[in-house]
């Protein structure tokens, strides 16, 4: 990835309860081959990506995010100036955030450089929608160790809101265009879900939980003579 596409951006994190209830969609299974059809070529695969790589420490997440089906069309943001030539980068990250009732909570937020703080981690933009237009990806570390994630675009000078997801231990990576968000579950496991720009809104094309299985207990008793089938010093 070139890091100039890479500049910081603005995640905003704060009182949930301002925050517009987010859902999680299931992911789907891969089709196999029918009898006589021929196998697909091998192709190279695009490799994740850490968007903060600071905050990627750990590989287990699990994040919340809005249904991309049965929605209309994000709204443009209203309140800030038209986007000249030069994107994104040129608005100021906490007047998104305030322009978009969602997120207005986490404005506020002081900006942090590393993990283990919470506000605002530095905005990055990344194209994610292909117009070769790099969108604003913000992200917010609340004190409860959850994080909230939004991502923005721009079209015709306007403002649009294409993600908000939240989690518990939130790492962000790119697949290529599309974005991965990992969690912890609350269950202890790891969840990944996937998005990819669908012409109105980044939607979710992959929810993938991975539950960890707990150690099996050891048995730290004191060993009794002629416990578990055991023969006692003096014999039979």
């Amino acid at each position: 990835m070139n890091p100039m596409s890479r500049r910081p951006l603005l995640l905003g994190a704060a009182s949930f309860a301002a925050l517009a209830a987010l859902a999680l969609t299931g992911c789907g299974g891969a089709d196999g081959l029918g009898p006589g059809d021929a196998a697909p070529s091998v192709s190279v695969q695009p490799r994740p990506e850490a968007v903060w790589p600071a905050w990627s420490g750990k590989s287990s997440r699990s994040p919340g995010a809005e249904a991309a089906t049965r929605q209309p069309p994000p709204r443009a943001l209203r309140g800030l100036p038209k986007v000249g030539s030069a994107g994104l980068a040129s608005l100021d990250v906490r007047a998104v955030l305030r322009a978009d009732p969602r997120t207005k909570p986490l404005a506020g937020r002081g900006m942090i450089d590393r993990p283990g703080r919470a506000g605002l981690r530095p905005p990055m933009f990344l194209d994610l929608t292909g117009d070769k237009k790099p969108e604003m990806l913000v992200a917010a570390d609340l004190e409860s160790g959850r994080s909230v994630v939004a991502v923005y675009t721009e079209r015709d000078g306007k403002v649009f809101p294409i993600l908000l997801t939240s989690g518990r231990n939130v790492s962000v990576e790119t697949i290529g265009p599309d974005l991965l968000v990992r969690t912890s579950c609350s269950e202890g496991g790891e969840q990944a879900v996937r998005f990819h720009w669908d012409g109105a809104r980044m939607s979710t094309v992959s929810d993938i939980k991975n539950y960890k299985k707990p150690p099996r207990p050891t048995d730290t008793r004191e060993p009794v003579p002629g416990d578990s089938g055991s023969p006692s010093p003096g014999g039979p």
